[in-house]
């Protein structure tokens, strides 16, 4: 079976964070709309650029840089400080719990980066619905944008995630590597070091395209062991696994957007137990019980409705969580009728 990979990278993540934190603390100013940076102590000369809104891109300001090289560029722009290190990492794991609600499989690759393998969690679904879904949910539930990657190995998963941001699902399959990567700056290869850059520039390789096509014996000659992973991930090769930690969840759940329009709630009912059953083999799994079950339902016209109730008692039984699902169904379905 082909793998089904995710990489879901958070948009300009501790300014971003530090937005959102500021909004739910009486902020009337969304700072990720304005000229503005996260930045270090600007009255010591060691001051610099940590995090950077889009305004401030466009002004040329780039991560790394002092504040007052950022401010000769863009005189109006706001400096912020950070965040204590615990609130981010207090949103990265608001991330991680809405990830796992996907797949167990979940590499956090940083504090704003993960990986998931979606292989075996898919539900007849497809990896791209599930990627669009996350990237409205991260959006709605959390407030604030993330990219994501759908391919079929990490490199092009992460790769793909890089592509024009923000707020973005890109793709980059096999049949996708020459006319999306391989016209891309040999530079922009994952994991492709500063100092090899003008090697190959040397050498009349400056595409990702050129590197692919190169004499993968040359580049083993003159690069060793990381000549032949160039050349593997210049072609899209990549083999390695989403190496995750077991973690338990502290909540469950399962999606699946359906081919064709179903308007029998019958057939609903069926598509309820299949969830349910997925559901409470994962809380079986990790010798969890659920105390709360949860019913979303999503129109063709993209209306959300939701209903929550609590069970009478904690469970994994599929009879038991499907039993309350489908009466949170029933009031929901007709709730949504009587409109």
């Amino acid at each position: 079976m082909e793998r089904q990979i995710l990489h879901v990278d958070v948009n300009n993540a501790f300014l971003s964070w530090s937005a959102v934190d500021m909004l739910k603390n009486g902020s009337t100013i969304d700072i990720r709309e304005i000229p503005s940076v996260i930045g270090g102590d600007e009255s010591r000369r060691a001051g610099i650029v940590l995090a950077k809104s889009m305004k401030a891109k466009q002004c040329g300001i780039s991560t790394g840089e002092t504040l007052y090289q950022a401010r000769l560029k863009c005189p109006n722009l706001k400096v912020y400080p950070p965040l204590k290190h615990s609130a981010y990492e207090k949103y990265s794991d608001k991330l991680y719990n809405l990830l796992s609600e996907y797949t167990d499989k979940i590499e956090r690759f940083s504090i704003d980066e993960c990986f998931l393998d979606m292989t075996s969690y898919l539900m007849n679904d497809t990896l791209l619905n599930k990627a669009l879904e996350i990237n409205k949910r991260a959006k709605k539930e959390l407030g604030f944008t993330v990219n994501i990657g759908v391919a079929n190995n990490k490199l092009l998963a992460k790769m793909a995630s890089d592509f024009t941001k923000p707020d973005r699902v890109h793709t980059l399959f096999k049949n996708e590597i020459s006319t999306k990567m391989w016209t891309l700056p040999v530079k922009e290869l994952f994991m492709l070091g500063r100092k090899t850059v003008p090697k190959l520039y040397n050498m009349n390789i400056k595409t990702i395209g050129d590197l692919a096509k190169s004499d993968l014996n040359r580049l083993i000659k003159l690069f060793g062991k990381h000549g032949k992973l160039m050349w593997e991930y210049a072609n899209g090769i990549d083999n390695s696994e989403v190496v995750y930690i077991k973690e338990l969840p502290k909540c469950i759940g399962n999606s699946v957007t359906l081919p064709a329009d179903i308007n029998s709630s019958e057939k609903l009912e069926e598509v309820l137990l299949a969830l349910s059953e997925q559901v409470t083999m994962r809380l079986r799994k990790y010798n969890l019980l659920a105390c709360t079950v949860n019913v979303q339902l999503r129109t063709k016209d993209f209306e959300e409705y939701s209903h929550q109730g609590k069970l009478n008692f904690a469970t994994s039984s599929t009879k038991e969580v499907y039993a309350k699902a489908k009466k949170l169904f029933e009031e929901m379905y007709k709730k949504r009728r009587a409109y």
